[in-house]
């Protein structure tokens, strides 16, 4: 079950490949992101020391869960992946210029989970031409409706 979807990363992206990983959270944020108090729009994941992590991730807090703690909002969450899924993001990251980016978070039996993806990054050209697909496939299915009735 999906959370949230970061639609700007397929918008100015290339999506490769995907891995799912998991997050490092406190309780407040787990309670947050359940409440839907998050967003990946300006997001991105970096890999350092052999680990991964995710920056820029925004959780609001609950005033009814922070009530003691000062969260910090935008801190850098270490995402976890296996071994081998790790030196393969290094190598691509590192030697043929992708980048990482959050595609969504999501529910997994019950814990929360982040779908990053392998990206190359689109041009300007690129990006009108997803539109004008988009544009062609809307107009499509309004006129296969117009025809049903």
């Amino acid at each position: 079950m999906s959370i949230i979807d970061n639609k700007k990363a397929f918008f100015d992206y290339f999506i490769e490949e995907r891995f799912e990983a998991g997050l490092v959270l406190q309780g407040w944020e787990v309670k947050s992101i359940r409440a839907g108090r998050v967003q990946l729009k300006e997001a991105y994941v970096i890999v350092r020391n052999g680990e991964v992590y995710l920056f820029g991730c925004h959780i609001s807090a609950l005033t009814s869960t922070s009530t003691h703690v000062h969260p910090e909002t935008t801190r850098t969450r270490k995402l976890l992946l296996n071994a081998a899924e790790i030196s393969k993001l290094i190598g691509k990251v590192e030697r043929s210029g992708y980048t990482l980016v959050p595609l969504n978070l999501h529910y997994s039996k019950g814990r929360v989970k982040c779908d990053i993806g392998l990206a190359k990054g689109k041009k300007q050209h690129d990006k009108r031409e997803t539109e004008k697909q988009r544009d062609t496939q809307r107009e499509i299915q309004s006129a296969m409706k117009q025809h049903r009735r």
